[in-house]
């Protein structure tokens, strides 16, 4: 059996201290789609699901496997040759340039001395290339804007040429154009192969690119399927409330999200 790029979580739970949250997994399996989208309202566990996957978060009960190995046995550095993980957010980098940034992305790959093989400096040309940066390559990071330093983090992911790409929300600070052609991107890694699991709130975007969507809500997945069976009016009303609807996608015929303008009469309280 051919487990490259599998993921999967077994009856895992996750609480943190002293907060009566939980997440709680009975059984998911990444690896046979090309996109898998997490979505859910805000604080319904979707990055603490995928720290979960990325080994970063040790579940209270349940385990992980990576490629048919416990993830719990594997060390960070045979981890991170499988596994790309781009977090929400990232702590402050020193000002490196952004050929510098992607090259990091490549130390999973190295030998002690951090060396860059003729493999590895394709990679990193072509990561660079992929998420349209490379006239910026020797631009220092101060100089970018929000949205160039995203993408700058998302090609040191790509540069390690992982299997399995776990991405919390990457087209967090992109223009629509740049958020498209980025979601275009990984769903073509997803057809190469490599299996492409995003956090997103971009209901559209999900539905637009992804095979599979997981509806999360509080800690619990309250659907998981196809953009048709998960962005459907009853599971967006136990999602989201009554603040949006569904209607047809005019290229696709797909499921498209649309906010409403005025308060619906059950409620909208941002409270709510």
């Amino acid at each position: 059996m051919n487990n490259r790029g599998t993921l999967v979580i077994e009856q895992a739970s996750f609480r943190y201290a002293e907060n009566p949250w939980s997440l709680d997994v009975p059984a998911l399996r990444f690896g046979a789609q090309r996109m898998t989208c997490i979505v859910g309202p805000n604080g319904s566990g979707k990055s603490t699901l995928l720290r979960i996957a990325a080994g970063l978060l040790i579940p209270a009960t349940g385990h992980v496997e990576l490629e048919g190995k416990p993830l719990a046995g594997l060390s960070r550095r045979a981890i991170a040759q499988r596994v790309g993980f781009l977090p929400q957010e990232s702590p402050p980098l020193f000002d490196y340039t952004v050929n510098t940034v992607v090259q990091m992305g490549r130390y999973a790959h190295t030998d002690w001395l951090g060396s860059i093989d003729p493999e590895g400096a394709r990679a990193i040309d072509e990561a660079i290339a992929a998420v349209g940066l490379t006239h910026l390559r020797k631009r220092p990071l101060s100089q970018l804007s929000g949205g160039e330093r995203r993408r700058a983090l998302i090609a040191a992911v790509l540069a390690q040429t992982p299997n399995v790409l776990l991405m919390d929300e990457p087209t967090a600070a992109l223009d629509i154009h740049h958020a498209v052609a980025v979601m275009r991107l990984l769903a073509k890694l997803g057809e190469g192969g490599q299996s492409v699991v995003i956090v997103t709130h971009e209901l559209n975007l999900a539905a637009l690119f992804a095979e599979r969507l997981i509806m999360l809500v509080n800690g619990r997945i309250i659907a998981d399927g196809t953009p048709q069976q998960v962005i459907a009016p009853d599971v967006l009303h136990v999602a989201y409330g009554n603040d949006v609807f569904v209607r047809e996608h005019p290229e696709t015929g797909g499921p498209l999200v649309v906010a409403r303008r005025d308060i619906p009469v059950a409620g909208g309280s941002i409270h709510a």
